[in-house]
């Protein structure tokens, strides 16, 4: 196996990270745990020394699982991360709560890498107001924690404030050859490794969007160049190229992908694809990009909607359907992710936010055909 170094860290981390948040499961629903256990061992025993999980993966049992798994391997020979979940932060009482709960979860008695889970604007400001940089500092203090870091779905801008705001050693954001503009994105990659902040990525197939059924265009780039690797090799390729990053997330839910995996990131290493093997990347991404029929940022402008719909992720899921030409699994996403009220035919067609879109995307217009698009 392949390792890195963290900027702040003597740590030397794998370069493939076991991201545990999709196991295989019963019928149930459960995690289904003699498969489960036979990939964390076979992660363990190819090298993988990053764990990483949440409160809330597989509805709360994935760390109490993770756990488990611990008491069966030398605890001192891996790195464990998990994540605080913001959204549930009311008062500073309950950091303490949810950590203490954490760990007693993990059955140990520190946690390597904790993170702040999924930030973005509105839950930055809630739990910096309660006063979780003064949480986080006493939890390192206490040896409750190792390492301070933040997962993040939000806008360049908010990154930006919040890897200022504080001395982060890590930070866990969306890394792909597809999404390079979008949330942090390269650039805010680049900011974080100015400021010695070490960079996890998450999402390097774009939930498996990268590797499946790869429209006809995108395929003619790769073909076109002689790139004859699998859609797996090119994506885990490109982000392990970036120096800056030291560990790629991987939630793996076969043994088979986990030994797959291995085998790529043992072959993995910075700075090797050639400035013609990145422009058929660019390439590749354009294709994409040209499939969709509109641009937009996700600025919000937009809203609030006077009819309540959700008007930037109803875009932005139809784009992805546009984009990835994956019709069925795009419509589910559509109905469980866009409650019934804040979906595009909800739309008046009033017209409140036509004025207030730098893009000039006409969302009224396409709010029809979106309409039309999920329609039963």
């Amino acid at each position: 196996m392949k390792y890195r170094k963290m900027p702040k860290s003597n740590d030397r981390l794998s370069a493939l990270g076991f991201g545990c948040m999709r196991f295989p499961t019963t019928p149930e629903g459960k995690i289904d745990e003699d498969q489960s256990f036979a990939m964390l061992h076979a992660a363990y025993q190819g090298g993988v020394n990053y764990f990483d999980t949440a409160w809330g993966y597989h509805g709360e049992d994935s760390e109490p699982f993770v756990g488990r798994f611990l008491q069966q391997i030398n605890r001192k020979q891996v790195y464990v991360a998990t994540k605080l979940p913001c959204w549930l932060i009311k008062t500073r009482e309950d950091m303490d709560e949810y950590l203490n709960k954490q760990l007693e979860r993990l059955q140990t008695d520190y946690i390597d890498y904790y993170l702040l889970h999924a930030l973005s604007k509105r839950t930055w400001k809630t739990v910096k107001d309660l006063g979780v940089l003064d949480f986080l500092k006493k939890a390192k203090a206490d040896g409750k924690i190792r390492h301070i870091g933040f997962s993040f779905h939000d806008d360049y801008a908010t990154f930006s404030r919040i890897l200022r705001a504080f001395d982060w050693d890590f930070t866990q954001i969306m890394l792909n050859y597809l999404d390079t503009h979008y949330q942090a994105g390269i650039k805010g990659l680049k900011l974080a490794a100015s400021r010695k902040v070490g960079v996890v990525s998450m999402e390097p197939l774009r939930g498996g969007k990268l590797v499946h059924s790869l429209p006809p265009e995108v395929e003619t780039v790769w073909q076109k160049a002689g790139n004859h690797q699998s859609p797996l090799e090119r994506a885990v390729a490109w982000v392990w190229n970036i120096k800056e990053c030291s560990v790629l997330l991987s939630g793996m839910s076969t043994i088979q992908q986990v030994q797959q995996n291995i085998k790529l990131a043992n072959k993995s290493k910075p700075e090797t694809l050639s400035a013609k093997d990145l422009r058929t990347y660019s390439r590749a991404r354009k294709a994409y990009l040209a499939r969709v029929p509109y641009l937009c940022s996700e600025c919000r402008y937009c809203m609030p909607c006077p009819l309540g719909v959700n008007i930037p992720a109803v875009l932005g899921l139809y784009a992805e359907a546009r984009m990835f030409g994956d019709a069925p699994l795009n419509k589910k996403e559509y109905t469980m992710f866009i409650s019934e009220e804040a979906r595009a035919a909800q739309c008046s067609h009033c017209g409140a936010c036509l004025p207030k879109c730098p893009q000039h995307i006409e969302i009224p217009h396409w709010m029809s055909e979106i309409k039309d698009f999920y329609a039963d």
